[in-house]
C-alpha cells in the first residue's frame, strides 16, 4: 500500500511547474536538455498511448499498459523498477548537463543518441519477462 499519495492535487502543481522549468531551459537554448530530462517519462507514456489508440482501446479508462507496469508483471519487483528508472534518470540528467556545458551540435546530437539509446533499453526490458538469476 502506498505510504504516500499526491493524487491530482498534489501532482498537479508538481507538473506544471516541472513543465514551466523545461520551457524555460528550451527558451533559453537548451531544447536537447529539455527534450532528455523527461525522455523516459514521455516515451512510456507517448508509446503507451499509440499502442492502445492501435487496438482499439478507449484511451480514457484506467489500465496496466504502461512499461513499468509490465515490467513487474514480468516479474520484476517495484524496487527493481524504481531502481532502473531513477538510475536512469541520473543518466539522462547527465547527459542534459553535458549537453549544456559542451555545447555543440555533435555533443547535443551524441547525447540525445545515448539518452534515446538508454531510455529503449529500459523499455525493452522492462517489456520481457525478468531472466532468474542462475
Amino acid at each position: 500500500m502506498a505510504k504516500l499519495f499526491l493524487g491530482d492535487v498534489g501532482s498537479l502543481p508538481i507538473g506544471l511547474l516541472m513543465g514551466w522549468c523545461l520551457l524555460q531551459l528550451a527558451g533559453s537554448g537548451h531544447l536537447v536538455a529539455a527534450f532528455l530530462l523527461p525522455l523516459y517519462y514521455l516515451a512510456d507514456a507517448t508509446i503507451t498511448l499509440l499502442k492502445r489508440l492501435m487496438k482499439g482501446e478507449a484511451v480514457w479508462v484506467a489500465h496496466r499498459s504502461h512499461f513499468y507496469q509490465q515490467a513487474t508483471a514480468n516479474g520484476f519487483s517495484v524496487m527493481q523498477v524504481v531502481t532502473e528508472v531513477f538510475i536512469l534518470n541520473v543518466v539522462l540528467a547527465a547527459l542534459a548537463a553535458s549537453s549544456i556545458w559542451l555545447k555543440s551540435p555533435y555533443v547535443e546530437g551524441m547525447t540525445l543518441a545515448v539518452g534515446i539509446g538508454a531510455v529503449a533499453l529500459v523499455l525493452s526490458r522492462f517489456s520481457r519477462q525478468r531472466e532468474a538469476l542462475p
